[in-house]
Parts: structure tokens; C-alpha cells; sequence
């Protein structure tokens, strides 16, 4: 890891998100985790105050950044929430199948070197009835958009610790044996549009 990725990066992930129209809509989707809850990406502990005690029996954090889990055990946690931070990647999740009721994503999938092997890895992990309840940003409906999206990645790539503009969301969460329950995209507002395509939702293995 560069110099860049190990001490820029973590500071300007925790800055952008944890902004207002961020965080609007993380409250909107983690207090929806129930039972026993896996993160994926969980560094930096921005979702952590957002768990509600009354549904949430433990939650388990993946992130491969040292620095960033260490920002997420600075997080205000209700003290009823066990958190536990494991240094791990969402393409091999160390755990055996059937293991959580919920799988948390948000600002992950955009940066994972291979989208389709987390989500299978977070399939593989969830219970029978279990859920997938995601936040993330990607690729935008519009053409002319995509294209911008396509000509600013390789830069953004470079500053923004391997996020990736122009990957689609719910396209890739039913191509990896989901069915998806609810489902909202937006624009987030304050936010640049080659940037600010976001969706959200739960979602089951299929």
C-alpha cells in the first residue's frame, strides 16, 4: 500500500462519507439489519451508531485497512450492539456459510477488486431468509453521464482508494442470485452527478 492509500485515503473516505445527504441515507437503510449482522467495508464505523439494539444482536465488520478499523472503534456504538472488526477482504470472507441474517453494504462495492465474487461471498454467508441490505453509488442511467463516469475513472480510481464509477448496482446484486425487494435511485443532492448516482434496498438470495 502507497503512502497515498495509507494515510490520504482513510481521511477522505471518512470526510465524503460522512456527509449530510450520506448519512440521510444510511439512516435510512442500516437500522433495517437485523439478528446477526456482517459489514462488508465496515472501516471508518460511519453505519455503526446507526444499528438499532432492539434488532440487532451483534454486528461483524470486514475491512482490509488497518487504519480505517481503527477509525470505526473511535465510532459511537450503542452499548447494547457487540461489535466485532476483522481485518479481511469481501472476496474470501472468513466465515462458514449461513453464518449471519444480515449482510451490510454501503460505499463498498464500488471499491472491491471484484463485485461479483463479494456478492457471492455475502450470499454464501447469509442464512436462509437472510438479507442483503445495500447503499452504494455507481453507474448512472444517463448516457451522457456513463461517458463522463468512463473518462474520470481512471483518475478517480487513483485518488479515491480503487473506487469505481461506472459499476451498476442493482444490475450486479440480481446477476449474483438475488431477488431484490425494494429498491431506490436517486441523485444524491451536493453532490457532483458523475459522482452521485446512488441506490438503495434489501435484497434475498433468490
Amino acid at each position: 500500500m502507497n503512502w497515498w492509500d495509507a494515510h490520504v485515503v482513510p481521511r477522505l473516505i471518512g470526510f465524503a462519507c460522512t456527509q449530510p445527504p450520506v448519512m440521510r441515507r444510511r439512516a435510512l437503510v442500516v437500522p433495517q439489519a437485523e439478528g446477526r449482522v456482517l459489514e462488508l467495508g465496515a472501516g471508518g464505523g460511519a453505519n455503526l451508531p446507526l444499528y438499532d439494539p432492539r434488532r440487532v444482536t451483534s454486528v461483524t465488520g470486514v475491512d482490509p485497512h488497518a487504519r480505517l478499523r481503527a477509525m470505526a472503534l473511535r465510532a459511537g456504538v450503542p452499548a447494547a450492539v457487540p461489535i466485532e472488526l476483522v481485518d479481511g477482504r469481501a472476496e474470501e470472507l472468513p466465515f462458514p456459510d449461513g453464518s449471519f441474517d444480515t449482510v451490510v453494504t454501503t460505499f463498498t462495492l464500488c471499491s472491491v477488486q471484484d463485485p461479483a465474487r463479494a456478492l457471492a461471498e455475502a450470499r454464501r454467508v447469509l442464512k436462509p431468509g437472510g438479507r442483503l441490505v445495500f447503499l452504494e453509488h455507481g453507474l448512472a442511467p444517463a448516457p451522457g453521464l456513463q461517458r463522463w463516469q468512463r473518462r474520470l475513472e481512471p483518475l478517480w480510481k487513483r485518488i479515491a482508494g480503487g473506487c469505481h464509477l461506472t459499476r451498476p448496482v442493482a444490475a450486479s446484486i440480481a446477476r449474483a442470485g438475488f431477488t431484490i425487494d425494494t429498491l431506490a435511485q436517486e441523485f444524491m443532492e451536493r453532490a457532483p452527478k458523475v459522482l452521485g448516482w446512488v441506490e438503495r434496498g434489501v435484497a434475498r438470495p433468490a
